[in-house]
């Protein structure tokens, strides 16, 4: 699907989201890309069309999207934090040597999950294959 920002905002109204000028740039920002971006480089993006929005402005509004489930947030390392506009249940490699992080297309089975404590049930795994270039 080719993301504009008119159906983008109707993307956001249908998720509860008021759809202001910043949170459609955002939107589109990581829609139209179909990558997986940090929060600075959604800044730069947004940016570079109207000097306008703030740091602040994106991670508020990344958690907004966040919290409505529009898009999915990955930790590849303490420093790094990605966010994925595809939602639905897929794994991920990081290449360590330039910070690419790619979605991993084929079947993969994980196996022999630990039993949970009482009362509680899987949500979902997230696996992140973390690779470098062999020297």
């Amino acid at each position: 699907m080719e993301y504009t920002r008119e159906n983008i905002s109707t993307k956001l109204r249908n998720h509860g989201i008021n759809p202001t000028h910043q949170r459609i740039e955002i939107a589109h920002a990581l829609f139209s890309r179909h990558e997986h971006l940090s929060a600075d480089q959604v800044m730069a993006i947004v940016n570079t069309r109207h000097a306008e929005t703030s740091k602040a402005t994106v991670y508020n509004t990344l958690r907004l999207f966040l919290e409505k489930g529009m898009i999915r947030e990955l930790v590849v390392d303490p420093t790094k934090i990605f966010f994925d506009p595809n939602t639905t249940p897929h794994h991920h490699m990081y290449e360590v040597d330039t910070g690419r992080l790619s979605d991993i297309h084929g079947d993969i089975q994980i196996t022999g999950l630990p039993p949970l404590p009482p009362g509680l049930v899987t949500e979902g795994v997230d696996l992140i294959v973390r690779v470098r270039h062999a020297s």
